[in-house]
């Protein structure tokens, strides 16, 4: 009888030593027409990431025109002054380039992604996009056509009219803030070419606006590359726009946007806290976390776990218009969705959550998890070059240091309990928060109005 095989095992591998890991630093440079630029070389990253904040920001859209930007913005895909929709969309293809662009608050941003082998072809696209779109008028009919049709699902979808709701009732009527971004009904269908066009020639320029890059540009004589392709691309001089100071009315009460048999309630509980500007920033990050940040947080542990009325609430901050001078402002917000008859519970509990830590205060262990995962997180958070282009897109645009984000993970690394207690405590203070609530008015009403957490008005 033969003898069994035996196996061979290699020696098991040992780890490296870990290396300290920081959200890359940028490089600046300016061509001559004006356009600055971030670059940043990240090796091995093959498919580089551009995105161009454009100075054209929804303040500036003109009055009953909301929703120009958006068409613009979606229109820089629609062709050039040599190639039509269709060739363009090929030309695109044919570089292994994929370009998209959305307008927000602050800007209009543009993004790119092209393998670093084809570079030079994309980016030259891409500036013909911004320098000469065709803008051609059956294409922005349709444009105009399909915006209006998403307004029609946007209706039917309780958390983007729980958003609506909550943005009219906390900003004054005539900030730009108060209204949908992408326009309404009323003011989309009166957008034409010749308004896309007169946004256009008033906005887009390059000496106002913002490129970053980034992926493996080993090898590439990048400001030639650039000066070739979006150095073409002209414009007269203009002072970039003021970024308006955010002011709300955040008195706790309570708006029901009825929605007669659904079984469902959408909750959207907020008001406007410290943007990324102040000093508070990276406890609030923290303390925000540990509230509704996870499915450990607080909230989804009881609302979640023990109740059983959701599947899921979050909290988060999300700002809203930067500037340097430091007075804009965050959205600070409770989002989630429970059974229509968990409504009233539900909201008590979240007002007992918030009252207990105000009371108590976060505990070390909750600190000390958080931490572990926003700050442990971000070496795989950051592993694109598109992730990393987004978030120094988002500097630019909240007129924020070229170091801000890598402050930050410093910042929470070195975080105590108190300081994010204090934090989270002051961004949702039980008495001065709106709360929206999507659902069947008839049932939920009464019992809401129970609580005594504020007016309640019911809205169609």
């Amino acid at each position: 009888m033969s003898a069994a095989p035996t196996m061979t095992f290699h020696p098991q591998p040992k780890p490296g030593t870990p290396t300290p890991w920081a959200f890359p630093a940028p490089q600046r440079l300016t061509l001559a027409n004006g356009l600055t630029v971030l670059h940043c070389h990240r090796p091995g990253q093959q498919l580089v990431a551009i995105e161009v904040l454009i100075d054209a920001p929804l303040a500036a859209e003109p009055a009953g025109r909301d929703g120009v930007a958006t068409i613009l913005a979606r229109a820089f895909n629609e062709g050039t002054d040599t190639l039509t929709a269709e060739q363009f969309a090929g030309e695109l293809e044919r570089a292994g380039a994929t370009m998209e662009a959305h307008a927000d608050h602050p800007c209009i941003r543009a993004v790119l992604e092209v393998s670093a082998s084809r570079l030079e072809r994309g980016l030259t696209l891409f500036a013909d996009a911004l320098r000469s779109p065709a803008l051609p008028a059956d294409e922005i009919e349709r444009l105009v056509a399909n915006r209006l049709d998403e307004i029609v699902h946007e209706q039917a979808n309780p958390a983007r009219r729980a958003a609506k709701a909550l943005y009219a009732e906390l900003f004054p009527a005539d900030d730009r803030l108060s209204r949908p971004r992408s326009g309404t009904a009323e003011t989309v269908q009166l957008i034409d070419r010749a308004a896309v066009r007169a946004f256009y020639d008033a906005h887009v320029r390059p000496s106002t606006a913002t490129m970053v890059i980034v992926g493996d540009l080993a090898g590439i004589e990048l400001p030639e590359l650039l000066e070739s392709t979006l150095g073409r691309w002209s414009g007269d001089q203009a002072a970039p726009s003021t970024v308006a100071s955010v002011t709300a009315d955040d008195r706790g009460r309570v708006i029901i946007v009825d929605r007669p048999g659904s079984v469902q309630t959408q909750l959207l509980i907020g008001r406007v806290g410290p943007d990324r500007h102040h000093p508070a920033w990276s406890a609030q990050i923290l303390g925000t976390y540990c509230l509704g940040g996870t499915l450990t947080s607080r909230l989804d542990r009881v609302l979640r776990e023990e109740k059983g009325y959701t599947y899921g609430v979050r909290a988060f901050a999300q700002p809203l218009r930067s500037n340097a001078e430091g007075t804009g402002q965050a959205m600070m917000a409770i989002s989630g969705s429970v059974d229509t008859t968990s409504t009233a519970p539900a909201l008590a509990d979240t007002w007992a959550i918030l009252r207990t830590l105000a009371a108590e205060g976060l505990t070390d262990a909750e600190r000390e998890e958080a931490v572990q995962f926003l700050v442990g997180v971000a070496p795989l958070k950051y592993e694109t070059a598109g992730s990393v282009a987004a978030t120094l897109a988002d500097q630019v645009e909240q007129q924020l240091a070229d170091d801000f984000q890598a402050e930050v993970y410093r910042q929470l690394a070195e975080l105590d309990t108190a300081a994010a207690t204090a934090a989270v405590v002051a961004a949702f203070p039980p008495d001065r928060l709106v709360t929206v609530l999507v659902g069947d008015a008839s049932v939920i009403a009464e019992d809401v109005k129970a609580l005594g957490i504020g007016e309640v008005t019911v809205v169609s």
